[in-house]
């Protein structure tokens, strides 16, 4: 089975874009680069060549040689069964963290031969530029975020026919019951495999789930070998703990990210760069607690509180070795940790529509918190998540009666609508919330006490 990914759209824009300059795919390991990048130069260019810097290290001298775009390309087909020819072929550089010439040639193609299609992507790329000391052509490409599968391409894999009843809403009411319930259960799948395409495909093609923990298991150990890889020697037993308390820090009523859950007496100087390396692998979401809802939001971030929150509620589910039936049992009282694997799941579909853009979080001397808050063109809209249909609790109504938003959101399992500013929304369909968006009535016609 393959996945659609969304993400191949964004990548026919650029093709066809008169300002295009060579690409930089970034993101997580294992969430289908390779993939995505070969699928999109089969389908849309009469050719696709790859060039592999890991598996073929003899194409290092090629660029060691020459900066001449040119005499580059007449030196690669040598190492190529297709023909190179601007316009009708892909060129993808992977692995391209093993070659730095080759990352710098980018520049030259952006600046001297801006006629071919290059495609470049490599594992670990942010934290193997650091620790290399490489540069980067700042600039001279068009840097594009991937992520791990979301919930909107699995659903459409999974279930065709609810994807497209959720895909072509034309307005906020209710959903018919049967189309709520396929949500709800196809989102519980989901939390069980993530967005990890391998563990996706293994349980959409129903082959068990001890396979899909093996697959998830596998990953989480590659990541640890990375670790090793490209940290330095003295911050690896630091990266390895913080990853370790991922599910203890979220398993607190309190998520907020307290240091000496990774280790006893630690402090923030000694793990700072820890944290920075887990976030430059794409592993890691770091959500800063915000003083204020202001514009822009990233002004009142407080540098010292903040969460973590992993890339793939998947993986997290495995590195807490919670129990896939635990997940797809809709009665499992596991509390803090379901709140928190909501809260993950929310932010994973988040994360696609802000093209990377994280939210911040708000509290109120400790008596209200609400979990995100996003900047949405001139809007900041905070963001209410609950696990299931429980949705008590006043710390919404609180930020409200302070700010004021024209729009807040609360996702739960509860229904769809849309009542005196707030929209009720099931949790699975947060990955269509931009959709959802301009579907509400103007601000306008929004009255300060409908809001309150």
């Amino acid at each position: 089975m393959r996945i659609k990914r969304d993400i191949v759209q964004h990548l026919k824009q650029w093709k066809d874009a008169a300002d295009r300059k060579p690409l930089l795919l970034k993101g997580a390991r294992q969430i289908g680069k390779t993939w995505v990048m070969e699928k999109f130069g089969n389908e849309c260019f009469d050719y696709c060549v790859k060039f592999d810097f890991d598996r073929q290290p003899e194409l290092k001298s090629v660029f060691q040689v020459t900066k001449s775009p040119d005499r580059l390309i007449k030196e690669l087909s040598i190492y190529c069964d297709q023909p190179i020819i601007a316009g009708k072929t892909l060129v993808i550089f992977d692995e391209i963290q093993e070659c730095e010439e080759a990352l710098n040639s980018l520049k030259y193609f952006c600046e001297d031969a801006p006629q071919y299609h290059i495609m470049a992507a490599g594992s670990l790329l942010g934290v193997a530029v650091k620790k290399r000391k490489m540069t980067v052509p700042v600039g001279k490409v068009n840097v594009v975020r991937m992520y791990p599968v979301t919930f909107r391409e699995f659903l459409r894999a999974s279930d065709p026919a609810t994807f497209g009843y959720v895909d072509t809403l034309e307005e906020i009411s209710h959903l018919p019951e049967i189309i709520l319930n396929k949500l709800r259960t196809e989102y519980r799948r989901y939390q069980v495999c993530g967005g990890m395409p391998e563990a996706v495909v293994a349980l959409l093609e129903d082959k068990g789930i001890g396979v899909v923990e093996s697959i998830l298991q596998d990953i989480l150990d590659l990541y640890e070998l990375d670790f090793s890889k490209y940290a330095e020697p003295r911050e690896i037993p630091r990266i390895h703990a913080i990853w370790h308390s991922l599910p203890a820090q979220l398993s607190k009523e309190n998520r907020k990210f307290i240091f000496k859950i990774v280790k006893s007496g630690a402090r923030s100087k000694d793990y700072e760069d820890a944290l920075m390396w887990l976030e430059d692998a794409g592993m890691i979401y770091r959500v800063y607690n915000v003083s204020k809802p202001g514009m822009p939001l990233a002004a009142y971030q407080e540098k010292d509180a903040f969460k973590v929150y992993a890339c793939d509620c998947g993986l997290l589910r495995r590195l807490a070795h919670l129990p896939a039936m635990v997940v797809t049992d809709p009665t499992a009282n596991y509390t803090e940790f379901k709140g928190a694997m909501a809260e993950n799941a929310v932010l994973q579909s988040l994360m696609p529509l802000t093209d990377g853009q994280l939210p911040g979080y708000w509290t109120s001397s400790a008596t209200a918190e609400v979990e995100y808050v996003l900047q949405w063109g001139e809007d900041i809209i905070p963001i209410e998540v609950k696990a299931e249909n429980c949705v008590n609790g006043n710390s919404l109504s609180v930020y409200s009666n302070r700010y004021n938003p024209t729009y807040r959101i609360r996702f739960s399992m509860l229904n769809l609508q849309f009542n005196e500013g707030l929209l009720s929304c099931p949790s699975p369909l947060a990955g269509w919330m931009d959709k959802l968006l301009g579907l509400l009535p103007a601000a306008s016609s929004i009255s300060s006490a409908e809001i309150h």
